[in-house]
């Protein structure tokens, strides 16, 4: 995942949270989406967050009382939630999402991977691994949160360039390319200059993740699932822990 930190820390993070508008504007759809759905403590208290970002996810489970372990590979991203979590308790990490278990005293209750975190994953091998981590490393009746974009439909001719966001000084678009099992994501923003607007650019690669397949590797790790509405654009899962064996992870 080296070649999407760098994409972050030389492109997107700087504009990462602009590009969703308010902050408190998202976090507060989250709060809402979270207690709708009951996400609430109930057990240890112990949330992970994987992808944190800024914190549109740390903030409002933090304030909701969970203690929140907040993992993300961004620095830049990281500073930032840092700056917004004032006395809230929330452990910022640097690192890679699959390391998550590295970093956690005990059993969680809850783990959430949001805002199509799971598609920055390198492939579908990797997507059952977090699957089958987040299993180990949650409590008895402990509770999953996934939401990602199913990228499996291409889009085609003019329909592939997006204009994500714009103001008076910048201007955020992307262009896809489809591969067999990636989309190539090419991010453009031009940014108004003295001289007029400069243009920066780089790319990175999201994973095809399907849906219906994310929820059949769920079942088969042992989660119980409960399907419920997109959010802020992205489809969800709901899972909850329940006792079973599983088979190991290749390779271990």
């Amino acid at each position: 995942m080296s070649y999407i930190r760098d994409h972050y820390e030389n492109l997107l993070a700087d504009h990462y949270s602009w590009l969703f508008g308010s902050f408190e504007a998202r976090a507060t759809e989250n709060e809402r989406f979270f207690a709708a759905h009951g996400i609430t403590p109930q057990g240890n208290r112990r949330a992970i967050d994987l992808g944190a970002g800024s914190g549109f996810q740390s903030i409002p489970l933090a304030r909701a009382g969970f203690q929140v372990t907040a993992i993300d590979l961004s620095p830049k991203l990281l500073v930032e939630l840092n700056m917004r979590r004032d006395e809230l308790s929330i452990m910022t990490v640097e690192d890679d999402l699959l390391n998550f278990p590295r970093h956690l005293q005990g059993k969680a209750e809850l783990c959430v991977c949001m805002g199509d975190t799971l598609t920055h994953l390198d492939n579908r091998e990797a997507v059952e691994k977090l699957c089958r981590l987040a299993f180990v490393a949650l409590e008895e009746k402990g509770r999953l949160v996934l939401t990602f974009r199913d990228l499996t439909t291409a889009l085609e001719g003019l329909d592939r360039f997006i204009p994500v966001r714009n103001d008076a000084d910048k201007i955020f678009t992307c262009f896809l390319e489809y591969e067999l099992e990636h989309v190539k994501v090419h991010d453009l923003i031009y940014e108004k200059i003295d001289s007029g607007w400069n243009l920066r650019k780089s790319f990175y690669r999201k994973c095809r993740v399907p849906f219906t397949w994310t929820k059949e590797i769920l079942a088969a790790v042992g989660f119980n699932l409960r399907l419920f509405s997109r959010i802020c654009g992205d489809t969800g899962v709901l899972a909850s822990r329940q006792v079973c064996d599983i088979a190991p992870l290749a390779g271990t």
